[in-house]
C-alpha cells in the first residue's frame, strides 16, 4: 500500500521478526480475537488486516483510534502463547519523519574523559521536551 502520507487508520506494533511471523501466520484468528477484545470494550474500531514489516507488523482498522483501543490491542498482543514478551514495544501511530544532522560535538567529554558515545548523546536529547521520541537513525 502507498499513501502521500502517514496513514492515520493504522497502528504500529514493533516487535522482533520471529513474533511477527508468528503472528502473521495465524493472522486471521488474531484478527478475530482482537475485534472480539474491542467489541467487549464497546468500541467502534474494527480490525481489517494485518501485514508484517521489517520490524514488526501494521495493524490496518476502518477509522482512527484511540488510546484505549491501542491498549486493549496491545493486552492481546502480550497475551498470545509463544511470544516473547519483551520483543513487543509500545504500539504507535505512523506519523512523518523529521531529520536533524548534529554537527560539531566534542568528540571526548572533558570532564569524565571518554568519548561521547550514542547513549549520552539520545539521553542528553530526550530530556529536551521537544525531542522525547526521538531515535538516532546513525551513530556518532
Amino acid at each position: 500500500m502507498t499513501t502521500k502520507r502517514p496513514l492515520r487508520k493504522q497502528i504500529i506494533v514493533p516487535m522482533n521478526k520471529i513474533n511477527a511471523e508468528f503472528i502473521i501466520n495465524s493472522a486471521h484468528l488474531h484478527i478475530t480475537n482482537i475485534n472480539k477484545c474491542l467489541k467487549d470494550i464497546k468500541s467502534d474500531i474494527i480490525t481489517d488486516s494485518m501485514c508484517r514489516v521489517n520490524d514488526g507488523i501494521i495493524i490496518t482498522i476502518n477509522q482512527v483510534t484511540a488510546k484505549l483501543d491501542m491498549k486493549v490491542i496491545k493486552k492481546y498482543l502480550k497475551n498470545i502463547n509463544k511470544i516473547n514478551l519483551d520483543s513487543i514495544e509500545s504500539l504507535c501511530l505512523p506519523s512523518s519523519k523529521s531529520y536533524m544532522k548534529i554537527t560539531r560535538l566534542p568528540y571526548i567529554l572533558e570532564y569524565i574523559n571518554s568519548p561521547i558515545t550514542s547513549n549520552i548523546l539520545e539521553s542528553v536529547i530526550k530530556e529536551i521536551y521537544l525531542f522525547n521520541d526521538i531515535i538516532l537513525a546513525f551513530k556518532p
